[in-house]
């Protein structure tokens, strides 16, 4: 069987998420994070369904689902908090992978989407020195 080749992608990226109906959000894909986060507000849960509400290229858009989880998470000041966790699709090089992202305030971060170590391994080489890798090629077709 042969091996599968992995993409190369940069140290940042504007990659879509269609099942959230987002397109162009800027990413910056980080090795020493686990899950993936999203920058969102009043994310807040009611008779079990999850809202929260996310910034698009179109402004703000309000979110609810049924499916969502919550899972402990140590943030990059290695303090643990209980997040919201959603499965959704993340669109990266025109191909479309299932993503564990978690949901939180992420304003103080320069990119509303953090993309961690589960969707990258196996997948996805990172070299820092480029960027803009899956925006570039999916601007070409």
């Amino acid at each position: 069987m042969a091996k599968k080749e992995k993409q190369v992608i940069g140290r940042l990226d504007v990659i879509d998420l269609p099942d959230l109906g987002v397109k162009n959000i800027h990413a910056k894909i980080d090795t020493g994070a686990y899950r993936s986060s999203l920058h969102c507000k009043k994310v807040h849960e009611e008779s079990g369904v999850l809202y929260f509400t996310i910034h698009t290229d179109t402004g703000y858009k309000e979110y609810a689902t049924k499916d969502w989880a919550q899972k402990i998470v140590k943030s990059s000041n290695g303090k643990a908090q209980k997040r919201y966790v959603i499965k959704t699709r993340m669109r990266v090089f025109n191909k479309n992978y299932m993503a564990s992202i978690s949901l939180t305030d992420r304003s103080e971060m320069k990119n509303p989407l953090l993309i961690g170590r589960k969707i990258l391994t196996n997948k996805f080489i990172v070299d820092v020195s480029k960027k803009n890798l899956s925006y570039e090629s999916k601007k070409k077709s």
